[in-house]
């Protein structure tokens, strides 16, 4: 028997579809596989990683386990996916030969590779080989499946000593932090080798931004001609900008004046940091990733993980674009096959997979509404980089004023391009008038403004992610992970992210005990390390050493007592700010403070608690909002909920409960 193992069962159900037209789904164990009697050949889908590595379980004990003997520990394999390893396992038992049909990137081969250590056990003659593609569609499964090669266990050993150093890494850092602070159970504290670097530039950010003073200045500007122009220079007294205005005359002399024609260029092709930082316009990061890999294994779109900014030449351009035609995309399809459809390229270029692009036609109604957003803004993006280029008139002008300098310009777009395809980039346009060198026209009004200079933006999650990827913190495999992980773990919050206190505690606490884990640099040199891995370079032992012998000096070194003391302040003032910030009122039975609470299920509780148990009920669905607004009976500020189909007044939630209570007597 021929036996294909996909990375899931999506994907291997897609698989069956395209390459045998007789087969039949079978379930065992509760999983799927796909069996083709004329074949006899059978396709199973993963769920991923069906085993993951850890610390053998007599490390478990947070509290009772050296920090140290974590880097001294031999690593474990456990099956997390036992039902998908059983079925597994009975079907190798009939086959002479597997092919591994998982993405092609590390993770995926290394998850090809842990199923066919599991198939060998029973069965260790098989033979074994390696299908490679870059979407899920007949064309590209096909040409796969006649041109098998070989599994590239150095690409999945990169993968494998990136799990066990992120472990030893996780696991010290995270356990460090939360027995320092007494954090132990649900709400620990986590840290890694990716997660505390990223962590620093978003509290160093925020600490420039309080610690930013803000200068005022003041500009001089003049109308002249129609045109409100500036003149260059700007002053930091009020004085000296009135006096200057004082001497700004009734005309001026056009000193010069240039029209110019420019093309912009097109938006490079999509690899996975452009297309989640695009992508981060609409949903977070993670949530635009799994919609993408969705869109991928259903044949709509290439492979979402790709470091790639170039089409490669093996790929059609001018049939994808002809896909469109009579489609959603026929007008931008025909406006790209009426121009020379030369694509715009990035810097970087690998031959793995090609840049994310479109590989099957789609309508709303096939899709979900946030499939239809990342399907349709990788359309856009593919067919913008192959549009004409966009064109723009500008104008530059100088007066001359009593020996001063007024200068002004505008730009207008008389060629849209490739701005016609992809409208989330919007065109700010100017237009000035035409002024000839020599010519005296007058000034209409002066005027001064006062300005303040700005402190340096926040981070949004894609700024995040592109600076992420230019200092190496991650892949473009986990940094949309680390960053869900910053919220998950409540370090930040909003977007722009906002560090909370509990992540500038952390922050400040590794900063004086033990800097080096915020910093860039090794974690950077690791990917390096990686990457040696992969090319067959480098060995898996002296990597994980090092790591041991890195994490072993920052034990050395720490300061326990002044990190839990630091970490403690930071910890209780957030919990302060969160019970203001979900303060209710007064609690009617002790005094204390009521607060909106969520466990498995969201109410209002006592801040006493568990001393005190008064609790009022809530609604569970919807959005909720507490109003400024107080009950004249109890106290208690009002509440108001939004949902699907729009905003309603709950009011007091005590007034609430008891009508409730009289309805059901």
């Amino acid at each position: 028997m021929w036996l294909i193992v996909a990375e899931k069962d999506k994907t291997a159900r897609r698989i069956a579809q395209i390459l045998f037209k007789d087969f039949k789904k079978l379930k065992k164990y509760g999983v799927n596989y796909y069996f083709s009697p004329s074949q006899n050949a059978s396709v199973l889908g993963l769920k991923g990683h069906i085993v993951e590595v850890d610390f053998p379980s007599e490390l478990n004990d947070w509290r009772r386990t050296p920090l140290k003997a974590l880097l001294k520990a031999k690593f474990v394999w456990r099956v997390k996916e036992k039902n998908i390893a059983k079925l597994l396992v009975e079907l190798a038992k009939e086959v002479d030969r597997v092919t591994i049909a998982t993405d092609y990137d590390r993770e995926g081969e290394l998850i090809g590779v842990e199923a066919i250590k599991i198939i060998r056990k029973v069965n260790p003659n098989v033979k074994v080989d390696r299908v490679r593609f870059s979407a899920v569609t007949p064309a590209d499964i096909r040409r796969a499946f006649a041109n098998p090669v070989g599994v590239d266990y150095n690409l999945a050993k990169a993968a494998e000593v990136r799990q066990k150093v992120d472990l030893m890494w996780g696991a010290v850092l995270t356990r460090l932090l939360s027995l320092s602070a007494g954090m132990i159970g649900r709400d620990f504290l986590s840290a890694g080798r990716v997660q505390s670097p990223t962590l620093r530039l978003v509290v160093e950010r925020e600490k420039q931004i309080q610690e930013f003073k803000s200068k005022k200045f003041w500009e001089v500007y003049a109308r002249i001609g129609g045109v409100d122009a500036k003149l260059e220079r700007r002053f930091e007294r009020k004085e000296e900008a009135e006096d200057v205005l004082r001497t700004v005359g009734d005309s001026a002399r056009v000193a010069k004046f240039e029209e110019r024609t420019v093309n912009e260029g097109k938006p490079i092709p999509f690899n996975t940091t452009e297309f989640l930082k695009e992508a981060s316009r609409f949903m977070s990061p993670d949530r635009a990733m799994r919609i993408a890999e969705e869109l991928y294994m259903s044949g709509y779109i290439s492979y979402p993980r790709t470091d790639n900014t170039v089409y490669p030449p093996t790929l059609n351009l001018r049939r994808i674009v002809e896909m469109f035609l009579g489609s959603e995309f026929d007008r931008e399809a025909k406006l790209v096959l009426s121009g020379d459809m030369v694509p715009s390229k990035g810097r970087k270029e690998t031959k793995d997979h090609p840049p994310i692009h479109p590989t099957a036609v789609a309508s709303r109604k096939d899709l979900s509404r946030e499939e239809w957003i990342i399907y349709e803004l990788v359309v856009r993006r593919f067919l913008a980089s192959l549009a004409p280029k966009a064109v723009w008139r500008i104008r530059r002008v100088e007066f001359s004023v009593n020996g001063l300098t007024f200068r002004a310009s505008g730009k207008v777009l008389v060629e849209k391009g490739w701005r016609e395809v992809y409208r989330y980039v919007q065109a700010e346009e100017k237009e000035i008038p035409k002024f000839s060198v020599g010519e005296v026209v007058g000034i209409e009004r002066k005027w001064i403004e006062e300005k303040k200079t700005k402190p340096p933006q926040r981070y949004t999650t894609g700024r995040l992610i592109k600076l992420m990827e230019k200092l190496g913190l991650g892949t473009k495999s986990t940094r949309h992970e680390i960053i869900k992980k910053l919220y998950d773990r409540k370090y930040v919050y909003g977007n722009p992210l906002r560090p909370t206190n509990t992540a500038f505690a952390v922050v400040e606490a590794l900063k004086r005990t033990a800097e080096v884990i915020t910093l860039p640099d090794m974690t950077a040199k690791l990917e390096r390390d990686m990457d040696l891995i992969a090319e067959g370079k480098l060995d898996e032992k002296s990597v994980l050493i090092e790591s041991a012998k890195f994490l072993n000096e920052v034990l050395s070194n720490v300061d326990f007592e002044e990190l839990g003391k630091s970490l403690r302040e930071g910890i209780e003032e957030d919990r302060k700010k969160e019970i203001e910030k979900n303060s209710v009122g007064k609690c009617p039975k002790c005094g204390g403070v009521l607060v909106i609470k969520r466990k498995e299920k969201r109410f209002v509780g006592c801040s006493n608690y568990p001393k005190c148990d008064f609790t009022l009920p809530l609604p569970q669905k919807g959005r909720l909002y507490v109003t400024s607004k107080v009950c004249d009976e109890h106290g208690m500020r009002k509440l108001k909920i939004r949902d699907k189909n729009g905003v309603w007044d709950l009011g007091c939630p005590y007034c609430s409960y008891l009508k409730w209570k009289e309805k059901t007597i």
